[in-house]
C-alpha cells in the first residue's frame, strides 16, 4: 500500500467528493475562514479525506469523538489545567528591544519557547492524548522531523501512561540525537525510518501504515495542521491558544492595536495555523515563512499526499518530490490544506527564506536578545530581517513573531555549519 501518492490509482481512497462551506471567523474582506470544515473536511478546494478504506472508520470515530470533547466544559476545563500547570500557559509576549532598534521596526514575540518541552507541539499533543484517553486508546504513536513533536507526544504519554512509539526519518535521527535520547529517556520506542527521502514524509507514510494495521488500540496523533480530516481542523484549534494569547498580548503591550504583521514559519504549518486563527478577522497582514528550499505554497501545485488535498511540490509525473532544508521541521514537500486555502484566497501571504539568512537570524537573535530560536521560526525571523532592511515592512510597524521552539536542539548542528562561529 503506498499512502505517499495520491488518488491517480495509487493505493488512496477517497470518500469526499466535493468541497462543504465551513462556518467560522468573518475575515476583514467578509470571507468566513478557519472554522468548522464540515463533515468533509475541506478548506475552499483544499482537504478531505483520502485514506484507504481501512482508516475511514477510523477517522469517522475521530470525528465524532473531537465533536464532541471540544464543547464539553468538563473536556475543555482539563485541558486548560493541564496546559496552565504543566505546560505553563499563558507563555509571555517579549517585546525585542534591541533588535527593534536596529531594524527599524517594533518587534514582538509569542514565546512558545517557554513551555514544557520547549515547543508549540505540547499544545496539541496534550489535547490530543487526553482524546486518547477519552476514547479507550492506550497506545499512541506519532511522526517528527525535528524531533519536538515526538519530544511532546513522548512527553504525553509518560504523563497519561499511555504506550508511544514515534517514526523519524533516519536522516532526522542524526540530525537530532538529542531529541532521539530525549525520547527514549521519556519511555517511547523510536522507529528510524529509512525509506524514500529518510526524512519527515517519510515517518508519516510509515507512521500511517501502523495506523492501519493497529487501529483498534492505537491513536495516531498527528503533529501538524496535515493529514485526513479531521486532523488539520483538530490541530488547528489545539493550537489556536497560541493566537488567541498573542492577540490579547498584544493589544495591552500596543494600547489596544492589533500588529499591522503577523508572521509565522510554514512546514506543515501548525504554529502559523494557530497563531493566524486569532488574527484571521483582523486587519493584521499575515505572512508565512518557508523554506526556500520547499515553499510548497509558491513552487507547488495541488496534489493529494498523506489523505489530504494541498499544495505539494512535484514533478511533471506527478511524484512528490523531497524539500530541502537546513530545519529537520520545514523539509515536508507539502503544507496544510487550510494554508493552501489561506493562500488561494490572498488572506495570508507566503514566501520563504534561505538557509544563510536562517543562520545569520538565529545568531542575530541570539546576540542582540539573549534568545536562542529554534531553526524553524529562525524562518520567520529572517524574512522580518530582510524585509524590514528592505522597506518592505515599513519602519515603525509592529511585527508579532511566533517563536514557535527554541534552539537548544539546533546548537550542535549550526556549531558544525558554521564550524563554531
Amino acid at each position: 500500500m503506498n499512502i505517499d501518492q495520491g488518488e491517480d490509482g495509487n493505493g488512496v481512497l477517497s470518500r469526499s467528493e466535493r468541497p462543504d462551506a465551513g462556518l467560522g471567523h468573518a475575515s476583514s474582506a467578509g470571507i468566513t475562514l478557519m472554522g468548522d470544515p464540515g463533515s468533509r473536511g475541506y478548506f475552499g478546494e483544499f482537504g478531505g479525506q483520502f485514506v484507504p478504506e481501512a482508516l475511514v472508520p477510523a477517522c469517522q470515530q475521530l470525528e465524532t469523538a473531537f465533536r464532541s470533547a471540544w464543547p464539553d466544559s468538563s473536556f475543555r476545563k482539563s485541558l486548560d489545567g493541564i496546559l496552565h500547570a504543566y505546560a505553563g500557559r499563558p507563555t509571555p509576549v517579549t517585546e525585542c528591544r534591541r533588535l527593534s532598534e536596529n531594524l527599524g521596526i517594533r518587534l514582538l514575540l509569542k514565546r512558545e519557547d517557554l513551555t514544557h518541552t520547549g515547543s508549540h507541539k505540547i499544545n496539541n499533543v496534550l489535547g490530543q492524548a487526553l482524546l486518547a484517553k477519552r476514547m479507550g486508546k492506550p497506545r499512541l504513536i506519532a511522526e517528527t522531523g525535528a524531533g519536538q513533536h515526538g519530544v511532546a507526544a513522548a512527553t504525553a504519554a509518560a504523563l497519561f501512561g499511555l504506550e508511544c512509539e514515534v517514526y523519524m526519518g533516519e536522516m532526522d535521527v542524526h540530525r537530532q540525537e538529542l531529541n532521539v535520547f530525549r525520547m527514549k529517556l521519556l519511555g517511547a520506542k523510536v522507529r528510524s525510518v529509512s525509506n524514500g527521502s529518510r526524512t519527515l514524509k517519510d515517518a508519516v507514510n510509515e507512521a500511517l501504515r501502523d495506523w492501519v494495521a493497529n487501529v483498534e488500540s492505537t491513536y495516531y496523533c498527528i503533529g501538524s495542521v496535515v493529514g485526513p480530516h479531521p486532523y488539520p481542523w483538530i490541530v488547528r484549534e489545539l493550537q489556536a491558544v497560541v493566537g488567541n494569547e498573542a492577540r490579547s498580548q498584544c493589544r495591552e503591550i500596543l494600547g489596544g492595536a492589533d500588529p499591522d504583521v503577523v508572521v509565522a514559519c510554514v512546514g506543515g504549518g501548525s504554529n502559523a495555523a494557530g497563531t493566524f486563527a486569532g488574527f484571521v478577522d483582523s486587519s493584521s497582514e499575515l505572512i508565512g515563512v518557508e523554506a526556500s528550499g520547499g515553499a510548497a505554497i509558491s513552487r507547488g501545485v495541488p496534489g493529494v499526499v498523506h489523505g489530504m488535498k494541498s499544495m505539494f511540490l512535484q514533478d511533471d509525473d506527478g511524484q512528490v518530490q523531497e524539500a530541502q532544508s537546513i530545519s529537520a521541521g520545514l523539509d515536508y514537500p507539502g503544507t496544510g490544506p487550510e494554508h493552501a486555502h489561506l493562500s488561494s484566497l490572498g488572506r495570508a501571504r507566503y514566501t520563504a527564506a534561505n538557509d544563510v539568512q536562517v543562520l545569520d537570524a538565529f545568531s542575530l537573535l541570539s546576540r542582540t536578545e539573549g534568545i536562542i530560536p529554534a531553526l524553524e521560526p529562525a524562518h520567520a525571523l529572517a524574512f522580518v530581517i530582510e524585509a524590514a532592511r528592505a522597506g518592505e515592512i515599513p519602519g515603525g510597524a509592529s511585527v508579532l513573531i511566533t517563536l514557535s521552539g527554541r534552539g537548544d536542539k539546533d546548537v550542535a548542528q549550526v556549531m558544525d555549519l558554521t564550524a563554531g562561529g
